[in-house]
């Protein structure tokens, strides 16, 4: 680092600490050197180098970090030909932190590091998601805060640690002005207990308010923690009153997360709350066929058919990372025993997967469930009428059999007055047909799905 750098980051820290405490405890600071992750400066006295190292140690840490120097120790050291004896003061990034890169030009951010492989390219939209994309695109463009926070929530394995991820890495790109911090809300209360326990509060308090966008994955960490609550309410007003973008993620909406703060849920439901909803069949095999996108290139010559891909898309529903898994595991399989994808050597190698991801739901809960939602009698439904108002629902309890049983047409016939598979079959495909051209229809159906598969 040049002197001419050490006088920019100054400038910084007199933004950040404020003119007193910087003409007191940083102006007398002199750059040295750094060596082997260590920057050193000279102090005039040992009582200013150990106050610096005490309440500003961690700030100049940050700071050089952020401008992309690698340091992972910062020392403050009284000149040998200094009258006073020769002592230092020094403090440390954290364990976890070594070799620290905050910058979003590094691989990692503050706490947490960066996956390369969650991008926006590499993120497949679908119905389920596409909100949460393009809410996640705007605010990746980096341009004037529109909704803050940004509020993404969803069970496992449905993209939103992704598209956070994304954002990031769009942002590297867009604005690699900003100061953008990322990390889980565990990580959060870890920095915060530390700084309780050291004493630097007001480090840690500096840090967090001068970031530009801050994201904080699985919010619902922090609920029932009553102190890491306080610290991140003020946190998030501080930003929020600056103009500065907020991120957060959650497995479940803000007012569904127990044991955390009214005043916390009101400041979340403030900006834009979207739910990542489960996949659907289309969308999962979208992301089956992107990964074997990928696996060309890692197995040549070893191919694998759209039945396969869509028998993994319709048995595997609950969780993208378990369906990735499996696809993962097929490969890998395959190659090893020198053995083409088939739907035999499919079906051995995942057993196991395929058994935990059996669907439990009956045909006599989805025609419950059903006829309670157009409000018929179910033995309206089920019987021979042909009417429209009972035919509908009908077809939609067929298809929904369909979908989330492992019952063949010919069962799910018998249990629908005895008709024809064929009947059945008629019935799927009309509903199909439907989901596409008729908004009503698309969303009863997805009603119904999350309905049976909670």
């Amino acid at each position: 680092m040049t002197q001419e750098q050490w006088g920019q980051l100054q400038r910084k820290l007199l933004g950040t600490v404020g003119k007193n405490n910087y003409a007191n405890w940083i102006e007398p600071l002199e750059f040295s050197d750094i060596s082997e992750g260590v920057a050193t400066f000279h102090v005039p006295t040992n009582f200013l180098g150990n106050y610096v190292a005490q309440n500003f140690g961690d700030l100049i840490l940050h700071q050089l970090a952020e401008s992309g120097q690698l340091v992972r120790r910062v020392n403050f050291r009284v000149p040998a030909n200094s009258a006073q004896r020769p002592t230092a003061a020094s403090v440390s990034a954290p364990l976890s932190d070594a070799a620290p890169a905050p910058s979003l030009g590094a691989d990692q951010l503050p706490g947490a590091p960066l996956d390369r492989r969650f991008t926006f390219d590499s993120f497949v939209v679908g119905k389920p998601n596409e909100l949460a994309h393009a809410a996640a695109r705007r605010v990746a463009e980096g341009g004037p805060v529109t909704f803050n926070p940004l509020f993404l929530y969803g069970g496992v394995g449905l993209g939103k640690t992704h598209l956070m991820h994304a954002i990031a890495w769009e942002l590297q790109t867009r604005r690699p002005d900003l100061n953008v911090v990322y990390l889980s809300a565990e990580q959060f209360m870890y920095r915060f207990v530390q700084a309780l326990r050291d004493r630097k509060m007001m480090d840690f308090k500096q840090i967090f308010r001068a970031v530009d966008v801050l994201m904080v994955d699985d919010v619902q960490f922090i609920a029932g923690k009553d102190s890491t609550q306080e610290e991140f309410f003020h946190t998030f007003n501080a930003l929020v009153d600056g103009n500065k973008q907020i991120i957060i993620s959650a497995d479940r909406a803000p007012g569904e997360i127990k044991d955390l703060e009214d005043r916390i849920k009101s400041r979340l439901q403030c900006g834009l709350v979207v739910d990542l909803h489960p996949t659907d069949y289309e969308l999962r095999l979208g992301i089956l066929q992107s990964k074997v996108e990928a696996y060309r290139l890692q197995y040549p010559g070893l191919e694998i058919s759209n039945q396969v891909l869509e028998f993994l898309a319709h048995r595997i529903s609950t969780n993208v990372r378990v369906l990735e898994g499996a696809l993962t595991r097929l490969y890998a399989f395959a190659s090893l025993v020198g053995r083409e994808i088939t739907m035999e050597l499919t079906q051995d190698c995942l057993a196991d997967v395929l058994r935990a991801s059996e669907r439990k739901i009956t045909i006599e809960e989805i025609q419950r469930r059903v006829s309670e939602h157009y409000n018929i009698r179910l033995s309206d439904m089920i019987g021979p009428k042909r009417v429209r108002s009972y035919a509908r629902p009908r077809q939609v309890a067929m298809y929904l059999c369909k979908q989330l049983t492992s019952r063949s047409l010919p069962e799910i016939g018998r249990r629908f007055g005895g008709r024809d598979h064929t009947t059945i079959m008629h019935g799927v495909r009309r509903i199909e047909e439907l989901r596409v051209q008729d908004g009503q229809i698309a969303e009863d159906i997805e009603m119904l799905r999350r309905t049976l598969e909670a």
